[in-house]
């Protein structure tokens, strides 16, 4: 249950107190024949009820039901119908789970019975106590547990969207930042190339023999300029790029070939074997990477050395190999890295599989295997939807439960009064047979075996007058479940005087 401000409990509190004094106090006035203290005594007990039903909301419903008790075994009092209404509804709208209330339910219905059986009186009270604690208590307490369900059905719902709508803003942020990864992904990877292709031309004109000492110093300065340019380069996209994120998709206007030609006019060395239609998509992309990778690579690593760009085909799979042989450079291709490793995620979300490594003679190969249609990512379903879907059967299944519980209380109830008042009634009935051996004239201890345990409190409405000059007449039913015919014995000082079937 959403708690208020304190004032506005309190203010709600006080004004549940009076409302419940009210009847307290008109039917305890001294008018009435109450006194003064039966009314300080019963405001009193309804203000500390009032004051715990937020923490105990069974206990004042108890206290309650106790007070009523004693005046009614009927449970009806004008005293504290109305509390009972009111802490029943509080009781199932503040009260978590339903086990505690049905205890006490089935707990009122015994200690009425018993009381009925000590006090001597036939089950009629009883009867009453449990049509009073079904509709001053049972219903309030269902119509509380109902509007409880509701509010959590309602607050459930609005905290969820909530949540989607903080998780939606989370998701476009975390779009825009992918989205500025990527950007730099490629821009490292596109002017990462662009830079070892420039080493490589100030490479070239290191050793042209047609420049003089200053030019080739020059020429190698700006050699080494644009190798530490392109790993600062790397090392802050390295620090952009978003972990695990996904590269970009869209495939690039230019082709392997075209790809492999610029960096031959660069200087490079290379070569493309084979020529096969390349695959749109991610495929097409992630192939485009691996060539760029490997010519990049092999200008930074192993300037001067033979490079072989190689594609193979079949009907479902496209292979890509770029093999440098060794280099007169400052050492191997490297086999790490970021661009490697960012290179084998690309490869990996387009479906294939990447190698690479030194090669026994010198030189480096990098192959790439791919399919031609790469795998069509599955969305996983959203958490908040999950998450609503199970909070709406949660609150069903309490719904369910809170209705249905009670139902099946009150339907045990039904029939134990049924039981009962079939097995009251067995109890006055007479059998035709006993009553046809019974003669006018024998006493009573004579007849007593023959006779039902006991007899009807009064006789049926209607009737005939009874015979007169008689000390006592007693009804017995002729039947379990009708009212009419009964048997009517008459006595007079002990002896049967008087037996009639009467309609």
């Amino acid at each position: 249950m959403p708690e208020s401000s304190p004032v506005r409990r309190r203010l709600f509190d006080l004004a549940l107190w009076v409302l419940l004094s009210v009847p307290v106090l008109l039917r305890s006035d001294p008018a009435d024949g109450g006194s003064w203290l039966q009314v300080a005594v019963g405001v009193t007990v309804l203000g500390g009820c009032v004051a715990v039903s937020r923490r105990w909301p069974l206990l004042p419903l108890a206290v309650t039901v106790a007070a009523s008790l004693p005046a009614s075994l009927e449970l009806f009092t004008p005293s504290y119908s109305l509390a009972l209404v009111a802490f029943g509804y509080l009781a199932g709208r503040r009260q978590d789970h339903t086990r505690g209330s049905l205890w006490l339910f089935g707990a009122v219905a015994a200690v009425g019975l018993l009381l009925t059986r000590l006090t001597g009186t036939s089950l009629g009270p009883w009867f009453a106590l449990l049509l009073a604690l079904a509709l001053a208590i049972v219903a309030p307490w269902l119509v509380g547990r109902y509007v409880r369900q509701y509010d959590r059905l309602v607050r459930s719902g609005w905290e969820l969207a909530d949540r989607m709508e903080r998780e939606q803003a989370a998701v476009a942020d975390r779009e825009r930042l992918r989205e500025r990864s990527r950007i730099a992904g490629d821009m490292h990877d596109s002017l990462g190339h662009d830079l070892a292709l420039i080493a490589v031309r100030a490479g070239v004109l290191e050793v042209d023999p047609g420049l003089g000492p200053e030019q080739q110093r020059a020429a190698g300065d700006l050699r080494r300029a644009a190798a530490a340019a392109t790993e600062r380069l790397r090392d802050v996209i390295g620090v952009l790029r978003e972990e695990g994120a996904r590269p970009p998709t869209t495939p690039p206007d230019e082709t392997v070939a075209e790809l492999v030609d610029r960096a031959g006019a660069s200087g490079l060395d290379v070569t493309l074997s084979g020529a096969v239609p390349e695959p749109p998509g991610m495929t097409g992309r992630a192939l485009h990477r691996v060539v760029q990778e490997g010519l990049t690579n092999a200008a930074k690593h192993a300037p001067g050395a033979a490079v072989t760009v190689g594609l193979r085909e079949t009907a479902s799979r496209v292979t890509v190999r770029v093999v440098s042989g060794p280099g007169t450079g400052s050492g191997p291709p490297a086999s790490g890295g970021s661009g490697l490793v960012g290179l084998d995620e690309r490869v990996r979300l387009a479906g294939g599989t990447l190698a690479h490594g030194p090669l026994p003679g010198g030189g480096f190969a990098l192959t790439a295997v791919l399919p031609r249609r790469p795998p069509v990512p599955v969305p996983p379903a959203p958490t908040s939807a999950r998450e609503l879907d199970r909070a709406r059967r949660r609150v069903r299944a309490d719904l369910v439960r809170a209705i249905w519980i009670p139902l099946a209380l009150l339907a045990a109830l039904a029939v134990l009064t049924a039981g009962v008042a079939v097995w009251s009634q067995s109890r006055s009935y007479l059998e035709p047979d006993n009553y046809a051996r019974l003669l006018v004239g024998q006493a009573y201890a004579e007849i007593a075996e023959d006779l039902p345990d006991h007899a009807l409190e009064a006789p049926p409405k209607g009737l005939e007058a009874e015979p007169g000059g008689t000390d006592e007449c007693r009804y017995y039913r002729t039947t379990v479940f009708a009212e009419l015919p009964v048997y009517r014995l008459c006595f007079v000082a002990g002896r049967l005087v008087h037996k009639a079937e009467l309609p």
